[in-house]
């Protein structure tokens, strides 16, 4: 039974470090779009939302831009993304950043480094705190079954 005590938070730390891969990768993916140079302009091809949550949690509503843009070689793009400004609506033309070697992970975002790297690094900050909250529970927790004298571990 005590066994519990360090499966569940081993697979929270899982979790929570996939999180952390997802938030560096497009960290990352956005960098490399800005730094690129490249910039498009792109019309706004659709919009819409989803929502998240609900019963006993908060309602969650992203705004989803689907947009297209043709590179300097000639081929044309079309992408996703989530999170965009209200009022950019269907029909809009925008200016779209992105790399020469993976058009498809362009971004319409304007760049504004200094904002992304102040957000991935307080949601790095806040799931390395997660990280570390789970590791002392388990030390707290080997601490206390070991003082019992019991074997906490198979």
């Amino acid at each position: 039974m005590e066994v519990l005590f360090y499966i569940v938070p081993t697979l929270m730390i899982a979790v929570v470090s996939c999180a952390v891969v997802a938030v560096i990768r497009r960290s990352v993916r956005v960098s490399r779009a800005w730094n690129s140079g490249l910039t498009a302009e792109a019309r706004c091809l659709r919009t819409y939302t989803t929502t998240s949550g609900g019963g006993d949690s908060s309602v969650r509503t992203t705004l989803h831009h689907v947009y297209e843009f043709t590179t300097r070689d000639g081929r044309g793009v079309r992408f996703e993304e989530p999170g965009g400004p209200g009022t950019t609506l269907e029909g809009d033309i925008v200016t779209v950043h992105y790399p020469a070697d993976r058009p498809e992970q362009a971004t319409a975002r304007p760049p504004a480094r200094g904002r992304l790297a102040v957000g991935t690094g307080c949601l790095l900050a806040f799931l390395g705190t997660f990280i570390l909250f789970a590791l002392g529970f388990m030390a707290v927790t080997y601490a206390m079954f070991s003082a019992v004298g019991e074997s906490p571990l198979p």
